[in-house]
Protein backbone atom coordinates (compact mmCIF):
# COMPACT_ATOMS: atom_id res chain seq x y z
CA UNK A 1 0.00 0.00 0.00
CA UNK A 2 1.28 3.33 -1.01
CA UNK A 3 -0.12 6.61 1.00
CA UNK A 4 -0.10 10.18 -1.04
CA UNK A 5 1.93 11.90 1.19
CA UNK A 6 5.75 11.82 2.87
CA UNK A 7 6.97 8.78 5.31
CA UNK A 8 5.26 10.09 8.22
CA UNK A 9 1.85 10.87 7.30
CA UNK A 10 1.86 7.12 5.77
CA UNK A 11 2.87 5.22 8.86
CA UNK A 12 0.33 7.78 10.57
CA UNK A 13 -1.87 6.30 8.17
CA UNK A 14 -1.15 2.98 8.40
CA UNK A 15 -2.21 3.20 12.08
CA UNK A 16 -5.79 4.90 10.99
CA UNK A 17 -8.16 2.40 13.16
CA UNK A 18 -10.84 2.85 10.15
CA UNK A 19 -8.23 2.23 7.52
CA UNK A 20 -7.41 -1.09 9.17
CA UNK A 21 -10.70 -2.50 9.27
CA UNK A 22 -11.23 -1.46 5.57
CA UNK A 23 -7.84 -3.34 4.60
CA UNK A 24 -9.38 -6.82 6.61
CA UNK A 25 -12.18 -6.11 4.40
CA UNK A 26 -10.05 -6.01 1.02
CA UNK A 27 -7.27 -8.46 2.47
CA UNK A 28 -6.21 -11.31 0.25
CA UNK A 29 -8.44 -14.24 1.39
CA UNK A 30 -11.68 -12.25 1.40
CA UNK A 31 -14.64 -12.33 -0.66
CA UNK A 32 -14.44 -8.66 -2.25
CA UNK A 33 -10.64 -8.91 -2.69
CA UNK A 34 -11.38 -12.09 -4.75
CA UNK A 35 -13.90 -10.36 -6.51
CA UNK A 36 -11.85 -7.13 -7.20
CA UNK A 37 -8.88 -8.89 -9.06
CA UNK A 38 -10.95 -11.25 -10.66
CA UNK A 39 -12.17 -7.47 -12.07
CA UNK A 40 -8.13 -5.99 -12.40
CA UNK A 41 -7.43 -9.26 -14.11
CA UNK A 42 -9.73 -8.45 -16.65
CA UNK A 43 -9.27 -4.85 -17.03
CA UNK A 44 -12.51 -3.90 -17.33
CA UNK A 45 -12.31 -0.91 -14.57
CA UNK A 46 -15.01 -0.85 -11.69
CA UNK A 47 -16.21 1.59 -9.05
CA UNK A 48 -17.63 -0.26 -5.89
CA UNK A 49 -18.97 1.52 -2.62
CA UNK A 50 -19.31 -0.54 0.68
CA UNK A 51 -21.24 1.32 3.33
CA UNK A 52 -25.29 1.47 4.33
CA UNK A 53 -27.54 1.71 1.51
CA UNK A 54 -29.41 4.49 3.09
CA UNK A 55 -26.72 7.02 3.93
CA UNK A 56 -25.90 6.79 0.20
CA UNK A 57 -29.01 7.13 -1.38
CA UNK A 58 -28.98 9.97 -1.82
CA UNK A 59 -26.01 10.00 -4.40
CA UNK A 60 -28.01 7.45 -6.80
CA UNK A 61 -29.30 8.10 -10.24
CA UNK A 62 -30.84 5.31 -12.06
CA UNK A 63 -29.54 2.00 -11.64
CA UNK A 64 -30.81 -1.54 -10.77
CA UNK A 65 -31.76 -2.11 -7.28
CA UNK A 66 -30.59 -5.74 -6.71
CA UNK A 67 -30.58 -6.71 -2.66
CA UNK A 68 -28.75 -10.14 -3.24
CA UNK A 69 -25.81 -12.23 -1.79
CA UNK A 70 -22.72 -10.97 -2.22
CA UNK A 71 -20.25 -13.39 -4.55
CA UNK A 72 -17.04 -12.78 -6.29
CA UNK A 73 -18.33 -13.94 -9.80
CA UNK A 74 -21.67 -11.65 -9.68
CA UNK A 75 -19.73 -8.70 -8.85
CA UNK A 76 -17.44 -9.36 -11.61
CA UNK A 77 -20.47 -9.56 -13.85
CA UNK A 78 -21.30 -6.79 -12.75
CA UNK A 79 -18.73 -4.72 -13.04
CA UNK A 80 -19.17 -5.56 -16.54
CA UNK A 81 -21.45 -2.28 -16.59
CA UNK A 82 -21.31 1.06 -16.66
CA UNK A 83 -21.98 2.92 -12.94
CA UNK A 84 -21.42 1.93 -9.54
CA UNK A 85 -21.43 -1.33 -7.37
CA UNK A 86 -22.88 -0.45 -4.06
CA UNK A 87 -22.12 -3.28 -1.33
CA UNK A 88 -23.09 -3.46 2.15
CA UNK A 89 -21.21 -2.16 5.29
CA UNK A 90 -20.06 -5.74 6.03
CA UNK A 91 -19.65 -6.61 2.03
CA UNK A 92 -22.16 -9.46 2.17
CA UNK A 93 -24.86 -8.31 0.38
CA UNK A 94 -25.22 -6.36 -3.10
CA UNK A 95 -27.60 -3.78 -3.27
CA UNK A 96 -27.66 -1.53 -6.04
CA UNK A 97 -25.78 -2.07 -9.70
CA UNK A 98 -25.30 0.34 -13.11
CA UNK A 99 -25.59 3.41 -10.05
CA UNK A 100 -24.67 6.87 -11.63
CA UNK A 101 -23.50 8.48 -8.41
CA UNK A 102 -24.07 12.11 -8.36
CA UNK A 103 -21.31 13.83 -5.73
CA UNK A 104 -21.79 17.46 -4.92
CA UNK A 105 -19.39 18.94 -7.79
CA UNK A 106 -18.67 22.01 -5.80
CA UNK A 107 -16.08 19.27 -3.70
CA UNK A 108 -12.26 20.02 -4.72
CA UNK A 109 -10.98 17.24 -6.20
CA UNK A 110 -6.74 16.67 -6.96
CA UNK A 111 -8.24 13.53 -9.10
CA UNK A 112 -8.59 13.57 -13.10
CA UNK A 113 -10.33 10.26 -14.27
CA UNK A 114 -14.39 10.36 -14.17
CA UNK A 115 -14.08 7.31 -11.91
CA UNK A 116 -11.43 8.36 -9.35
CA UNK A 117 -12.98 12.34 -9.04
CA UNK A 118 -15.94 10.42 -8.17
CA UNK A 119 -14.82 8.06 -5.56
CA UNK A 120 -12.97 11.37 -4.11
CA UNK A 121 -16.07 12.91 -3.65
CA UNK A 122 -18.28 10.48 -2.76
CA UNK A 123 -15.45 9.65 0.16
CA UNK A 124 -15.61 13.13 1.31
CA UNK A 125 -19.62 13.47 0.96
CA UNK A 126 -20.17 10.06 3.39
CA UNK A 127 -18.64 7.45 5.51
CA UNK A 128 -18.57 4.68 3.02
CA UNK A 129 -15.47 3.22 1.24
CA UNK A 130 -15.04 3.76 -2.14
CA UNK A 131 -12.69 1.61 -4.77
CA UNK A 132 -11.85 2.45 -7.71
CA UNK A 133 -10.10 0.25 -10.31
CA UNK A 134 -8.92 1.46 -13.15
CA UNK A 135 -9.19 -0.27 -16.44
CA UNK A 136 -6.26 1.47 -18.22
CA UNK A 137 -3.55 0.68 -15.70
CA UNK A 138 -5.18 -2.07 -13.38
CA UNK A 139 -4.24 -0.26 -10.30
CA UNK A 140 -6.60 -0.91 -7.20
CA UNK A 141 -7.50 2.68 -5.09
CA UNK A 142 -9.41 3.10 -2.06
CA UNK A 143 -11.01 6.10 -0.29
CA UNK A 144 -11.73 6.82 2.91
CA UNK A 145 -12.38 10.10 4.41
CA UNK A 146 -11.21 11.87 1.26
CA UNK A 147 -8.16 10.52 1.55
CA UNK A 148 -6.41 8.25 -1.02
CA UNK A 149 -4.54 4.97 -0.12
CA UNK A 150 -3.22 2.77 -3.15
CA UNK A 151 -2.94 -0.93 -3.31
CA UNK A 152 0.23 -2.47 -3.59
CA UNK A 153 0.94 -6.06 -5.10
CA UNK A 154 1.30 -8.50 -2.59
CA UNK A 155 5.00 -9.74 -3.41
CA UNK A 156 5.64 -5.60 -2.66
CA UNK A 157 3.81 -5.62 0.21
CA UNK A 158 5.62 -9.00 1.68
CA UNK A 159 9.57 -7.79 0.62
CA UNK A 160 8.34 -5.24 2.71
CA UNK A 161 7.09 -7.07 5.38
CA UNK A 162 10.63 -9.21 5.53
CA UNK A 163 12.35 -5.88 5.54
CA UNK A 164 10.76 -4.44 8.36
CA UNK A 165 10.57 -7.42 10.42
CA UNK A 166 15.02 -7.94 9.86
CA UNK A 167 14.61 -4.42 11.37
CA UNK A 168 12.60 -5.05 14.14
CA UNK A 169 15.21 -7.84 15.12
CA UNK A 170 17.99 -5.70 14.95
CA UNK A 171 16.04 -3.26 17.44
CA UNK A 172 14.70 -5.79 19.84
CA UNK A 173 18.38 -7.26 20.10
CA UNK A 174 19.03 -4.02 21.39
CA UNK A 175 16.69 -3.59 23.44
CA UNK A 176 17.67 -6.69 24.83
CA UNK A 177 20.92 -5.71 25.70
CA UNK A 178 19.81 -2.34 27.31
CA UNK A 179 17.56 -3.94 29.67
CA UNK A 180 19.80 -6.61 30.79
CA UNK A 181 22.08 -4.02 31.84
CA UNK A 182 19.27 -2.32 33.20
CA UNK A 183 18.06 -5.36 35.03
CA UNK A 184 21.97 -5.70 36.63
CA UNK A 185 21.55 -2.35 37.67
CA UNK A 186 18.40 -2.59 39.77
CA UNK A 187 19.77 -5.56 41.56
CA UNK A 188 23.39 -3.49 42.03
CA UNK A 189 21.28 -0.29 43.69
CA UNK A 190 23.30 1.97 40.86
CA UNK A 191 20.31 2.86 38.05
CA UNK A 192 20.62 6.14 36.83
CA UNK A 193 17.64 8.07 35.15
CA UNK A 194 19.48 7.87 31.97
CA UNK A 195 19.15 4.24 32.04
CA UNK A 196 15.70 3.75 32.38
CA UNK A 197 14.84 6.07 29.70
CA UNK A 198 17.11 4.70 27.39
CA UNK A 199 15.02 0.98 28.21
CA UNK A 200 11.68 3.32 27.78
CA UNK A 201 12.93 4.72 24.39
CA UNK A 202 14.12 1.12 22.58
CA UNK A 203 10.44 -0.26 24.29
CA UNK A 204 8.52 2.18 22.27
CA UNK A 205 11.09 2.20 19.33
CA UNK A 206 10.22 -1.72 19.20
CA UNK A 207 6.26 -1.42 19.86
CA UNK A 208 5.76 1.17 16.75
CA UNK A 209 7.73 -1.25 14.42
CA UNK A 210 5.79 -3.53 15.20
CA UNK A 211 2.37 -1.70 14.75
CA UNK A 212 3.79 -1.55 11.32
CA UNK A 213 4.16 -4.51 10.84
CA UNK A 214 0.79 -5.62 12.11
CA UNK A 215 -0.25 -3.01 8.90
CA UNK A 216 1.29 -4.86 6.58
CA UNK A 217 -0.07 -8.22 7.49
CA UNK A 218 -3.54 -6.93 7.80
CA UNK A 219 -2.80 -5.94 3.95
CA UNK A 220 -1.51 -9.15 3.58
CA UNK A 221 -4.39 -11.01 4.58
CA UNK A 222 -4.28 -14.87 3.97
CA UNK A 223 -0.37 -14.41 3.11
CA UNK A 224 0.42 -12.83 6.16
CA UNK A 225 0.53 -15.60 8.61
CA UNK A 226 4.01 -16.36 8.63
CA UNK A 227 5.01 -12.93 9.19
CA UNK A 228 2.76 -12.93 12.13
CA UNK A 229 4.18 -15.82 13.82
CA UNK A 230 8.10 -14.21 13.32
CA UNK A 231 5.88 -11.12 14.91
CA UNK A 232 4.26 -12.21 17.95
CA UNK A 233 7.85 -14.52 18.81
CA UNK A 234 9.93 -11.25 18.49
CA UNK A 235 7.39 -9.25 20.71
CA UNK A 236 6.83 -11.27 23.59
CA UNK A 237 7.03 -9.56 26.89
CA UNK A 238 7.58 -6.15 25.27
CA UNK A 239 4.07 -4.42 26.50
CA UNK A 240 4.53 -6.13 29.87
CA UNK A 241 8.21 -4.77 30.69
CA UNK A 242 7.33 -1.55 29.21
CA UNK A 243 4.37 -1.07 31.40
CA UNK A 244 6.70 -2.62 34.39
CA UNK A 245 9.12 0.14 33.41
CA UNK A 246 6.67 2.98 33.38
CA UNK A 247 4.94 1.67 36.64
CA UNK A 248 8.57 1.50 38.78
CA UNK A 249 9.88 5.21 37.57
CA UNK A 250 7.25 7.60 37.01
CA UNK A 251 7.22 10.15 39.73
CA UNK A 252 3.49 9.32 40.39
CA UNK A 253 2.75 6.56 40.91
CA UNK A 254 -1.44 6.10 40.73
CA UNK A 255 -3.46 4.21 37.78
CA UNK A 256 -4.59 7.60 36.76
CA UNK A 257 -0.58 8.54 36.17
CA UNK A 258 0.40 5.22 34.53
CA UNK A 259 -2.71 5.23 31.48
CA UNK A 260 -1.64 8.85 30.42
CA UNK A 261 2.07 8.33 30.48
CA UNK A 262 1.68 5.28 28.25
CA UNK A 263 -0.84 6.49 26.28
CA UNK A 264 1.42 9.79 25.97
CA UNK A 265 3.99 7.76 25.05
CA UNK A 266 2.72 5.98 22.03
CA UNK A 267 1.30 9.49 21.02
CA UNK A 268 5.06 11.55 21.18
CA UNK A 269 6.11 12.18 17.70
CA UNK A 270 9.09 10.40 16.58
CA UNK A 271 11.30 13.14 17.57
CA UNK A 272 10.21 13.89 20.93
CA UNK A 273 10.69 10.09 21.19
CA UNK A 274 14.49 10.60 20.67
CA UNK A 275 14.72 13.51 22.94
CA UNK A 276 15.37 12.53 26.52
CA UNK A 277 14.38 15.48 28.21
CA UNK A 278 10.56 14.93 26.70
CA UNK A 279 10.92 11.30 27.85
CA UNK A 280 11.97 12.15 31.45
CA UNK A 281 9.16 15.01 31.64
CA UNK A 282 6.49 12.59 30.42
CA UNK A 283 7.37 10.49 33.71
CA UNK A 284 6.52 13.30 35.96
CA UNK A 285 10.32 14.33 35.88
CA UNK A 286 12.01 18.48 35.12
CA UNK A 287 12.87 18.53 31.40
CA UNK A 288 16.22 19.70 32.19
CA UNK A 289 17.28 16.97 34.55
CA UNK A 290 21.07 15.68 33.75
CA UNK A 291 19.58 12.34 33.83
CA UNK A 292 23.62 10.98 33.36
CA UNK A 293 23.96 11.73 36.90
CA UNK A 294 20.12 11.53 37.98
CA UNK A 295 20.08 8.34 40.68
CA UNK A 296 16.61 6.77 40.63
CA UNK A 297 15.55 3.54 42.39
CA UNK A 298 12.62 0.89 41.01
CA UNK A 299 9.89 0.25 42.98
CA UNK A 300 9.77 -3.84 41.97
CA UNK A 301 7.33 -4.21 39.09
CA UNK A 302 9.56 -5.12 36.43
CA UNK A 303 11.96 -7.75 38.34
CA UNK A 304 8.73 -9.05 40.17
CA UNK A 305 6.71 -9.59 37.02
CA UNK A 306 9.62 -11.85 35.62
CA UNK A 307 9.22 -14.31 38.44
CA UNK A 308 6.90 -17.42 37.51
CA UNK A 309 3.21 -17.72 38.19
CA UNK A 310 3.59 -14.68 40.76
CA UNK A 311 0.10 -12.38 39.79
CA UNK A 312 0.16 -8.89 39.03
CA UNK A 313 -2.19 -8.22 42.34
CA UNK A 314 0.34 -10.09 44.77
CA UNK A 315 3.33 -8.13 43.41
CA UNK A 316 0.94 -4.90 43.38
CA UNK A 317 0.94 -5.49 47.23
CA UNK A 318 4.67 -6.15 47.46
CA UNK A 319 5.38 -3.03 45.96
CA UNK A 320 3.24 -1.71 47.89
CA UNK A 321 3.90 -3.06 51.30
CA UNK A 322 7.91 -2.24 50.61
CA UNK A 323 7.98 0.74 48.50
CA UNK A 324 11.02 -0.23 46.36
CA UNK A 325 12.96 -3.37 44.99
CA UNK A 326 15.96 -2.41 47.43
CA UNK A 327 13.77 -2.94 50.35
CA UNK A 328 12.27 -6.29 48.64
CA UNK A 329 15.85 -7.40 48.74
CA UNK A 330 16.52 -6.86 52.06
CA UNK A 331 13.33 -7.84 53.32
CA UNK A 332 13.34 -11.31 55.85
CA UNK A 333 11.24 -14.56 55.03
CA UNK A 334 9.31 -13.50 57.98
CA UNK A 335 8.43 -9.98 56.14
CA UNK A 336 7.27 -11.53 52.71
CA UNK A 337 5.08 -14.10 54.48
CA UNK A 338 3.12 -11.25 56.17
CA UNK A 339 1.98 -9.44 52.50
CA UNK A 340 -1.51 -10.12 51.94
CA UNK A 341 -1.49 -13.17 48.68
CA UNK A 342 1.86 -13.93 49.89
CA UNK A 343 2.78 -16.94 52.34
CA UNK A 344 5.32 -19.79 53.47
CA UNK A 345 5.71 -21.23 49.96
CA UNK A 346 4.97 -18.36 47.72
CA UNK A 347 7.83 -16.27 49.54
CA UNK A 348 10.22 -19.00 48.73
CA UNK A 349 9.37 -19.10 45.49
CA UNK A 350 9.77 -15.25 45.23
CA UNK A 351 13.35 -16.07 46.91
CA UNK A 352 14.34 -18.06 44.37
CA UNK A 353 13.06 -16.12 41.39
CA UNK A 354 14.93 -13.37 42.25
CA UNK A 355 18.56 -15.48 42.76
CA UNK A 356 17.35 -16.94 39.41
CA UNK A 357 17.03 -13.92 38.01
CA UNK A 358 20.32 -12.23 39.15
CA UNK A 359 21.93 -15.77 38.18
CA UNK A 360 20.21 -15.47 34.59
CA UNK A 361 21.68 -11.61 34.14
CA UNK A 362 25.13 -12.23 35.17
CA UNK A 363 24.37 -15.04 32.11
CA UNK A 364 23.01 -13.32 29.83
CA UNK A 365 25.84 -9.91 30.34
CA UNK A 366 28.29 -12.02 29.85
CA UNK A 367 26.90 -13.48 26.17
CA UNK A 368 26.20 -10.07 25.23
CA UNK A 369 29.78 -8.62 26.27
Amino acid sequence: MAYAGDEVAELEARQEPRLVRALEMIAPGTAVREGVDAIVQARTGALICIGAGEDLSFLYSGGIKLEVDYTPALLFQLAKMDGAIILSSNGTKIGWANVQLMPDPTIHSLETGTRHRTAERVSKQTDALVIAVSQARSVVSLYLDGAKYILEDITVVLAKANQALATLDKYRSRLDQVSTRLTALEFEGGVTLHDVLTVLQRSELVSRMGMEIERYIVELGAEGRLIEMQLEETMVGVAADKGALVHDYMVEPTEDSFATVLDSLARLPHQDLLDFGRLAELLGHDRKLNTLDHPTSPRGHRILGRIPRLPKLVVAEIVGEFGGLDEILAASDLELESVEGVGDMRAKDIREGLRRLQEINLVDRYLQT
